[in-house]
This record gives structure tokens, C-alpha cells and sequence, in this order.
């Protein structure tokens, strides 16, 4: 099985979310379920790293996009880190992740 940990630093009102590892379909649920407890309506920027991300596929990406969704319909901005050149970083540019994000190195 795939494995990805998702860390949650809550500030007062912004959470910075790191998640390393791996994310498919084995494991896309439980990283989705993870992330999206950490976020209430009183958040004003959610920044979400990506750099110690090894692997996304699609399931992992759907993760992205719903996350950019719900956080749009809270008014509350999401920063994506990855490093440039990552192979993760290629996959959200390729997946359009920087029109519904903020896509940062």
C-alpha cells in the first residue's frame, strides 16, 4: 500500500498542510479526508507543501482540485509549494493546477 503523511500546522488564520510521500488511489481518500479536516470557514490562506512529495497520479490530483474548489466556495486563497523541476511540480503545471491555485517554488 501506498503511504502519505499529511502534517497540519494550524495558525490563527492560515494552516500550512505538508505532505510527503506517495499519493494514488489506495490512498488518495484518507490524504483528501486528512487535509480537508484541517479546514474551517474562519481560514484566510491555506498553504498546502508538496516538496517532499515523491508521487501523484490522478486520485491525488483530484485531491488538489477538490481542495481548490471547496476553498474557493470559503473565499480563502491556497498556495500550493512545490519545487521547479520536481517531477510532482511538472504534473501540476501539466494538470493545469496554477489556474485554480496560487503555484509557488
Amino acid at each position: 500500500m501506498t503511504t502519505a503523511d499529511v502534517e497540519v500546522r494550524p495558525h490563527e488564520t492560515s494552516v500550512d498542510i505538508a505532505v510527503s510521500g506517495e499519493i494514488d488511489l489506495s490512498n488518495s481518500d484518507v490524504v483528501q479526508q486528512k487535509i480537508f479536516a484541517s479546514i474551517d470557514n474562519r481560514l484566510v490562506e491555506v498553504r498546502l507543501d508538496l516538496a517532499g512529495l515523491k508521487y501523484l497520479d490522478s486520485a491525488g490530483l483530484r485531491v488538489l482540485f477538490a481542495l481548490a474548489e471547496r476553498l474557493k466556495l470559503l473565499q480563502t486563497s491556497c498556495t500550493v509549494l512545490s519545487p521547479v523541476g520536481s517531477p510532482t511540480r511538472r504534473v501540476l503545471e501539466m494538470a493545469g493546477v496554477g489556474a485554480v491555485a496560487d503555484l509557488r517554488p
